[in-house]
């Protein structure tokens, strides 16, 4: 009578004993929630609106989403050789845990009262003399293959560094699901983690003005060092297999690259 009670005791502690290791291994390989993440661009049309908007943002902005909960936002600008965008366009990175919490911002900011004191004479400026031409907003999903961001560490000087936001446009969603199968299963994106590009993130444009798209960020110290990483990447037998596989071919239609670099005071 005690061997089988002893027999059936150990049979059942095994069995739970089976079970939490399957519980825990499951937990442990859930997967990690995908972020979402604001990209404002904003327009400005003289130094006086471009001086505006950095002071709103150094000193009112950023430390209101700090108390909002979002530790780090990036704030980046055109370097100097893109005289085409240099001194014109502002460009702000706001990381979200949730999309509830991208939806609530506006009512948690609202009911900051530092936060609408503070930056009264930036959101209410009087029309003829308005803080910048523009903004627009993009806002995107991370990709499961890099759910979260990842913000870089560099001793270089700020002035120094390029951020370089690149925007890839597709024909057709077909195609544009293809680009992203290409970086998520594909490999690129871990192409790029094994030669050291140090990706702030990767997303897919969920709302914009050049959809089907996707967006991503890739951070070096300096110019030369984004020369070179590009060299090695262009060259390596895994993209050239890569990119000549037949399912992937034309599923980029265009391509826009923005070198830039984070302001003194951005958080990333």
């Amino acid at each position: 009578m005690k061997n089988k009670f002893y027999s059936e005791f150990r049979f059942t502690f095994l069995a739970v004993l089976v079970l939490f290791t399957l519980s825990v291994r499951s937990y442990c390989t859930a997967p990690v929630p995908q972020e979402y993440y604001e990209i404002r661009i904003y327009h400005v049309a003289e130094k006086a609106q471009e001086d505006r908007i950095d002071a709103y943002m150094k000193d009112i902005y950023l430390p209101a989403l700090h108390r909002a909960g979002i530790a780090k936002v990036g704030v980046f600008k055109p370097v100097e050789s893109d005289t085409a965008s240099f001194g014109k366009l502002i460009y702000v990175f706001i990381p979200f845990k949730s999309i509830d919490q991208f939806m609530k911002l506006p009512e948690v900011l609202a009911a900051d009262q530092v936060f609408i004191s503070a930056g009264k004479s930036f959101t209410d400026a009087e029309y003829n003399n308005p803080p910048y031409t523009r903004y627009e907003n993009v806002l995107l999903k991370a990709f499961m293959g890099k759910p979260q961001f990842t913000s870089p560490s560099y001793t270089t000087p700020v002035s120094e560094r390029i951020y370089e936001l690149r925007s890839y446009e597709s024909a057709t969603e077909a195609k544009a699901v293809k680009k992203i199968e290409m970086f998520n299963q594909g490999g690129e994106i871990k192409l790029f983690e094994s030669l050291g590009f140090n990706a702030l993130f990767f997303g897919q444009v969920l709302v914009g003005s050049h959809k089907p798209n996707l967006m991503y960020m890739i951070t070096f110290s300096d110019k030369a060092s984004h020369d070179a990483h590009w060299k090695a990447f262009q060259a390596h037998p895994d993209w050239l297999k890569l990119k000549a596989m037949t399912e992937y071919l034309n599923t980029v239609s265009k391509a826009s690259p923005y070198l830039l670099h984070p302001t003194s005071y951005s958080d990333i």
